[in-house]
């Protein structure tokens, strides 16, 4: 049954639902026959909305991204083994003559192979329920519209994408082999999708040079499994195979120095690139953004957990005037990521979320520039917002030393005084500031109401850790709010990275 009408396509030729039922229509043309040209632009299709999917599940947890995933896997792996099989046989007609002995050999064997694909890809093509995968991409269509194209988590994800690539190309230079070229260009492929499907304004710069290099360092993948195919076929001879070798050396050869023209030495297209992408406080800020972004969805009451981040670097800041800390905008950042995320283990539920959030986060992919050690760290400071401190000797702490361990312990002291503030503050942007007098650490906070009964109790819990950490005291005052004209709209942190 064919059910595109299920929804209705939206007009641009872009986005997730746009290419969910670019998919339906392109399984309808390549049922026909499975002809090269369909089975290509249905793998386009497809391999569009799963390439969406992965920009998005690293900045939404929702579990329907990985289902898209898993629905098109199997009929996305069986159409590119038949691909693969069509391009074969591409390559044997342009690359021989009539008279090559080898050309029907390789031709009947890819054609024998293609037919028995064809019938699988059949059987996966009647297994696919097209109504479900439109009824699910509706839904992650959505999801996808709460974040603009453009946008810094987007910057951030070509940014991974950059430094995988690069990596891949480092390794590639070194060692020259096929399967190292191989991965580079899976690389260059996922570099190139991210672009495509997020940032327009830098697709529109690096559109063809992208397409080139992957093009380029696909061939030189297309010879080499020729050459797989030629090199111990036993009705091939010997000499024949000689020739055909020295065919694929000089074509590989030349793709190689394309690719080595744009992407070697000083000029190359990877300076370029990278300085098109965030640096600086840009990249500190995308970070941010990006862990924002993701709390945001998971958290039911974000409002607060961006309050309570707000107050606890003002915390950090004022204890750096008073020169009780050294402020350092890495170790800033961290508690600032520490307090947005503290509360998404209560997603779910409340019993235990605190654990809960603690193995989510560590979880999450280190942004650029992070390390799992730096996820860890925001871990642990997240999970002792409030409740008892574990042990030095617990599995958390293991190989972390003993100078991170103090670190972390006294964020989580900010964190949880931070907390505590926000709930007993009876100003919901209640700014603290930090003075000292006499000793003593004064923190001053507007409409603090400091003679509710549960307020007392509440905030010397709360600042124990802190003084215990720092070796100080710490007193409370409560001082006027400041006088407001007017207030505006309130506005999602969500909204905001729009």
């Amino acid at each position: 049954m064919h059910t595109s009408s299920i929804v209705t396509a939206p007009e641009r030729k872009s986005g997730l639902l746009y290419w969910a039922q670019r998919v339906v229509e392109e399984c309808d043309n390549a049922s026909r026959d499975f002809a090269p040209d369909p089975v290509h632009d249905l793998r386009v299709a497809i391999r569009r909305c799963r390439s969406i999917a992965d920009g998005f599940l690293s900045v939404d947890p929702d579990p329907g991204w990985k289902q898209m995933k898993r629905m098109a896997k199997r009929l996305f792996a069986g159409l590119g083994d038949l691909r693969d099989v069509q391009v074969m046989m591409e390559w044997v007609e342009k690359l021989s003559s009539t008279d090559d002995s080898a050309r029907p050999i390789l031709l009947l064997q890819l054609q024998v192979r293609e037919t028995e694909l064809k019938a699988a890809a059949q059987q996966e093509l009647g297994r696919f329920d097209r109504k479900r995968w439109l009824s699910l991409n509706t839904h992650l269509s959505t999801r996808a519209e709460q974040i603009s194209p453009g946008s810094s988590v987007f910057q951030l994800l070509a940014l991974d994408r950059w430094n995988e690539a690069r990596e891949l190309h480092r390794k590639a230079l070194r060692n020259r082999s096929g399967n190292a070229y191989h991965q580079l260009r899976i690389g260059f492929k996922r570099l190139r999708y991210t672009v495509e499907n997020f940032l327009p304004a830098l697709h529109d710069k690096w559109a063809k040079d992208l397409r080139e290099l992957q093009d380029a360092l696909g061939e030189v993948h297309d010879f080499d499994v020729l050459w797989a195919l030629l090199r111990m076929h036993p009705e091939i001879a010997v000499e024949v195979r000689q020739q055909w070798r020295a065919t694929l050396d000089g074509e590989r050869r030349r793709r190689l120095a394309f690719y080595r023209e744009r992407m070697v030495g000083r000029q190359s297209l990877w300076s370029t690139w990278r300085a098109e992408l965030p640096a600086g406080e840009a990249l500190e800020r995308g970070r941010i953004d990006k862990l924002r972004l993701w709390a945001s969805l998971l958290d039911p009451q974000f409002e607060h957990a961006s309050r309570v981040s707000s107050l606890a670097l003002r915390l950090y800041d004022g204890l750096a005037e008073q020169k009780i800390i050294e402020s350092e905008s890495k170790q800033r950042a961290l508690l600032e990521a520490a307090a947005l995320l503290h509360e998404i283990g209560r997603s779910k539920q409340d019993a235990g979320h605190r654990k809960r959030g603690f193995r989510m986060v560590q979880k999450i992919s280190p942004p650029p520039g992070w390390s799992a050690e730096d996820m860890r760290a925001v871990a642990i400071i997240a999970r002792y917002h409030r409740g008892r401190i574990a042990p030095a000797s617990h599995k958390m702490f293991q190989g972390m030393p003993a100078a991170m361990r103090k670190q972390v312990l006294r964020f989580a002291g900010i964190l949880r005084l931070a907390n505590a503030l926000q709930i007993t503050s009876q100003e919901q942007d209640a700014q603290p500031v930090v003075t000292a007098k006499d000793g003593v650490l004064v923190v001053k906070v507007p409409a603090l109401d400091l003679h509710v009964g549960p307020t007392g109790e509440r905030l010397a819990q709360a600042k124990y850790l802190l003084e215990a950490m720092y070796g100080v005291a710490i007193k409370f005052e409560s001082i006027a709010a400041p006088m407001r004209t007017g207030r505006p709209p309130h506005r999602t942190e969500r909204a905001q990275l729009r």
